[in-house]
């Protein structure tokens, strides 16, 4: 009965339709066997691009694949159900109803039974989750081959997204990014068959049906049916619990091989276990009730956040909205003024201007007067006239400065800049102090998308660059020359013996992200770095290699293999496959340095850096014999 329910077919590999061996499962769900899916994806090398022969869901870069831990299980166990030759029935025994081909010995017994059989070897125990201890609910399995429902594992991950780092709770093996999780098909398959065994109420025994020999309590009716749900050694009846062997077995096994071990009756076994369920039962509700009540603090304190946000955003744009007033009356108030003076100041100056006008038209009316008096021939006259013509005229000006209203506004203007100044610096500083009372946690980025809404787009400091390095491209790829001197300017800043170069910008009190792509063979490669200022940049000895001091950070690739080094202590890393693409990301506040492989929108954590920054950091490259960087 339980090949009847679980038979082999149901765990076939679709590639070679026998029996899965060392079953793996695609991140899409189907599972294989492990040589089968191996050989597939062997064969579509060249393409780089992977596929599921079920699905034909794609994957790049080639997916690791782990032992599925369930279906590994259920298949050893399928390979060792074997009868013994002494259950086949011979002359003169009663054959089972449900054996097929060579017919076993029967007993009576109950279509219930039967399924207890199933159950016994194929129960749900074995398809359990083992983060809610009940039978999986829509099975995904993890890339190291362990299974549980979706619910769970997502809310067990949703836990750690703080860390960015997220474990399977069996093995404990950790994943960077967070791995997508697609159905287990072959799980769902199983667990929704154990979901439908009902048992209907018209399989218990009536006047006149002949009752089971194994059911306990009510009778169930009985069919002839194998010996296996009995003690196969001595063909009685399982039931006496052994507790040293924790396992059910018959009366003369106390006397055989379990001699002397601890047993009882499975129903005294069933009332202590009983009791130990109910234990774990209130243990259990206890700790709903406080989960419970968790929540509902939590959603209150959520709430009550939330409300107090809100009303601090309205206070602030209400005081920000009456600040700005009080300036633009301010601005009135300081252009009322220009005006008024620029008012009197003009007001004086037409008087002025009419008095000298004036006086200008009077001298020119006397000078006239002057030239005709010269040319008169009669002395009497010429005499008479010229004393009263030449007495000088009144200026009521003499003595004033003609400009002295018209002053000067520099120093109007002079004090307005001095405001502004001085109004910035104040609110930068009391914008500070409002920040500095604000706690908030930064959500960091998971993926692709959100990086790059911190991405900067960085140039080479030219003044730096080795002149074994060549730019092309804008001055975005740089290029080992090997002995080809470039010709670049003597510079204090640039690395004389060293084979690197530094960007011009830095990052300080920020996140940023930048990506670059590198080229290189055999077992040299590029350091991908991150750097302060103050590194060393002349002499020949190792001071002035990234990575190599205390001031430097780098990421050490090459065609086989990763490396992590700083302040000269190097660490391998561990590699699935080599990626062209890198991303660099940093949080210079939060003290975190990463690098990630980088394949279309996928983003792989190649390795992590947790410390405390205490100056700007620059990004930096070394790029040795035969290899190269682009800038992206």
């Amino acid at each position: 009965m339980a090949e009847a329910r679980f038979s082999q077919d149901e765990f076939m590999c679709p590639v070679c339709l026998d029996l899965l061996k060392d079953p793996v499962t695609t991140s899409c769900g189907h599972g294989y066997c492990k040589s089968c899916i191996t050989d597939c994806w062997d064969q579509e090398d060249q393409k780089r691009v992977y596929s599921c022969p079920q699905s034909k869901q794609t994957f790049s870069p080639r997916p690791a694949l782990a032992e599925n831990t369930i279906l590994a299980e259920v298949v050893e166990k399928l390979k060792k159900r074997k009868r013994s030759a002494d259950c086949y029935a011979g002359a003169g025994d009663v054959q089972c109803d449900v054996c097929t081909g060579r017919k076993h010995k029967a007993v009576k017994s109950c279509l219930a039974c039967l399924d207890k059989m199933a159950e016994a070897r194929f129960s749900q125990d074995e398809f359990m989750c083992p983060v809610c201890l009940d039978l999986l609910k829509d099975p995904v399995t993890t890339s190291c081959g362990h299974g549980y429902c979706k619910s769970c594992i997502t809310d067990c991950w949703d836990q750690e997204d703080q860390k960015r780092v997220y474990s399977c709770p069996q093995s404990k093996q950790t994943f960077s990014p967070r791995p997508a999780l697609a159905e287990n098909t072959i799980l769902a398959e199983v667990v929704e068959k154990l979901k439908k065994r009902k048992r209907s109420a018209d399989c218990y025994a009536g006047a006149g049906d002949v009752q089971c020999d194994v059911c306990t309590g009510r009778k169930h009716k009985a069919v002839k049916s194998c010996l296996e749900m009995i003690c196969q050694k001595h063909d009685k009846i399982l039931e006496v619990f052994c507790r040293t062997d924790q396992k059910c077995i018959c009366v003369l096994c106390t006397m055989d091989e379990h001699k002397n071990h601890d047993t009882v009756s499975t129903a005294a076994q069933r009332t202590e276990k009983q009791h130990h369920l109910k234990e774990t039962q209130r243990s259990f509700q206890q700790r709903i009730q406080q989960r419970e009540k968790d929540l509902q603090q939590l959603r209150e304190a959520v709430e009550s956040h939330k409300r107090s946000a809100q009303t601090a955003v309205e206070d602030s744009e209400r005081i920000f909205t009456e600040l700005i007033r009080s300036i633009e009356r301010s601005r009135s108030e300081a252009t009322q003024w220009i005006r008024d003076q620029e008012k009197t100041a003009v007001s004086q100056a037409e008087g002025r201007l009419e008095r000298l006008e004036q006086e200008i038209n009077d001298l020119r009316r006397k000078d006239a007067e002057l030239e005709q008096l010269s040319h008169t021939q009669d002395h009497i006259h010429f005499l008479q006239s010229f004393q009263s013509l030449s007495a000088p005229a009144e200026s009521t000006d003499v003595n004033d400065d003609p400009f002295s209203s018209l002053s000067s506004f520099d120093g109007v203007r002079e004090s307005v800049l001095q405001l502004r100044d001085k109004l910035e610096d104040f609110c930068k500083e009391e914008l500070k102090k409002i920040s500095d009372r604000v706690t908030f946690t930064k959500i960091d980025p998971r993926t692709r998308n959100d990086f790059l809404q911190y991405s900067h787009q960085f140039t080479l400091d030219l003044n730096t660059v080795n002149k074994l390095l060549r730019l092309s491209e804008r001055n975005r790829v740089i290029t080992y020359t090997n002995t080809e001197l470039q010709p670049y300017p003597d510079h204090p800043d640039r690395f004389d013996y060293c084979i690197q170069v530094l960007c011009r910008e830095s990052v300080s009190d920020r996140r940023c992200y930048w990506e670059i792509e590198w080229s290189g063979a055999g077992v040299f490669g590029v350091f991908i770095s991150v750097s302060y200022k103050s590194i060393s940049r002349k002499g020949g000895d190792y001071e002035g290699w990234f990575g190599y001091n205390d001031q430097s950070w780098s990421l050490i690739c090459s065609s086989s293999s990763y490396s992590f080094i700083h302040n000269r202590i190097e660490t391998k890393l561990p590699v699935e496959s080599i990626s062209r693409r890198i991303g660099v990301y940093v949080d210079h506040s939060a003290g975190t340095l990463s690098f990630y492989s980088v394949s279309g929108d996928t983003m792989i954590l190649i390795h992590t850096v947790q410390t405390t920054f205490t100056q700007p950091l620059y990004p930096g490259f070394t790029v040795e014999y035969g290899s190269s960087v682009k800038l992206c």
